[in-house]
């Protein structure tokens, strides 16, 4: 069981520091909000995976398991819709993307 918590462990290093790197070496702004939410979230959510399991195998706490458990289900929640309210806020102040979208469902909402 070590194995596999030690391995989710590592994958959600992998992936929150690729997040990290995305946000370095992305060209714009919404491109750098896409990495860091959509990859920084699923490490998180591994790195939460090996918390819980640790937590609830190797040291028998159910308390400390659900902790993190909500921690993870917080990070769920809120990456995503804090990162809509961030690029939506961009948007509406002039902020556009580098790249021509075949579709702009934001400029939509702003009668653009």
């Amino acid at each position: 069981m070590r194995i596999v918590i030690d391995l989710l462990i590592a994958a959600g290093l992998v992936f929150a520091t690729a997040g990290t790197l995305g946000i370095l070496k992305m060209p714009d702004t919404f491109s750098r909000m896409q990495a860091a939410t959509c990859i920084s979230t699923l490490g998180v959510l591994l790195l939460a995976l090996g918390g819980i399991l640790y937590a609830a195998v190797m040291m028998h706490s159910a308390a400390s398991a659900i902790k993190i458990a909500v921690i993870a289900l917080m990070v769920l929640v809120t990456n995503p819709v804090g990162s809509h309210v961030i690029a939506k806020g961009a948007y509406s102040h002039g902020i556009r993307p580098e790249t021509k979208m075949d579709t702009d469902d934001l400029g939509r909402d702003f009668d653009e």
